[in-house]
């Protein structure tokens, strides 16, 4: 499904990213973790052409993303991303967070839309909310509202940049048990996150990122069993201690 290969890339004379290579299968769930400034979040974004990068190639569902005859926007909407920091329209309802793009970018019905984004708004357990304003809804909320917008436009796979990090704790289970279910269901995900636990319970892979690199790409149990990688082991037993 995705398929990254010798991927380098470079702000300026800085390398962030150093030839990374690795493959997500259909219905795979990958997490990748690392510290902060790994590259963790850059390799996400490079995936559906947010960053651009140097060197290497990626191709999602046969398409490549670096090569300028694709067209991104396109690429985009079979990709669900779901940020950091939501990225809701604060001037819009949450139904019409939620029906804006199908309409523009699927061409789907006012009507189609609206029932579709009121059906995932249910699922993710927000359908009575359709109408607020995401400044009336709690953070834990409102992430669950852009993984349902995600989910909208009927994505192959789903990009997860640390999709928790920003909510306060009580918050974070509300939308780990959406992921969580997700991943059950078989979508193809990648997620940045440092959320172990979660890795844990649905990842099938883990990636851990280091310095720009790629250092260990191992089966779940493996990685949290014996890490190859000393700076794996020590990332792990600070994280798993606290």
């Amino acid at each position: 499904m995705i398929s990254i290969r010798q991927v380098s890339k470079w702000y300026g004379s800085f390398q962030v990213l150093g030839e990374c290579t690795t493959d997500i299968r259909k219905g795979e769930v990958i997490v990748v973790c690392g510290p902060s400034g790994s590259g963790k979040s850059t390799l996400i974004k490079c995936v559906n052409g947010l960053e651009p990068f140097q060197e290497g190639e990626i191709v999602v569902d046969g398409i490549p993303v670096g090569d300028p005859k694709t067209h991104l926007p396109t690429l985009r909407s079979r990709i669900g991303m779901v940020f950091q920091l939501f990225e809701l329209f604060p001037h819009l309802r949450i139904i019409d967070n939620l029906t804006l793009a199908q309409i523009k970018v699927l061409g789907r019905s006012r009507d189609e839309a609206n029932a579709k984004g009121l059906q995932l708004l249910d699922r993710v357990g927000l359908k009575a909310h359709a109408n607020k304003y995401p400044g009336e809804l709690s953070g834990g909320q409102q992430q669950r509202v852009a993984i349902a917008r995600a989910l909208s436009m009927d994505p192959i796979a789903m990009l997860f940049d640390e999709p928790t990090s920003a909510l306060d704790p009580e918050m974070i289970n509300e939308v780990l048990d959406v992921m969580v279910e997700l991943a059950q269901e078989g979508m193809t995900m990648m997620c940045v996150t440092h959320e172990m636990g979660f890795a844990r319970k649905v990842a099938h892979r883990v990636i851990f990122m280091d310095q720009g690199r790629i250092v260990e790409d191992a089966p779940k149990d493996e990685f949290f069993g014996k890490p190859r990688s000393q700076r794996a082991q020590q990332f792990l037993s600070k994280i798993l201690h606290h």
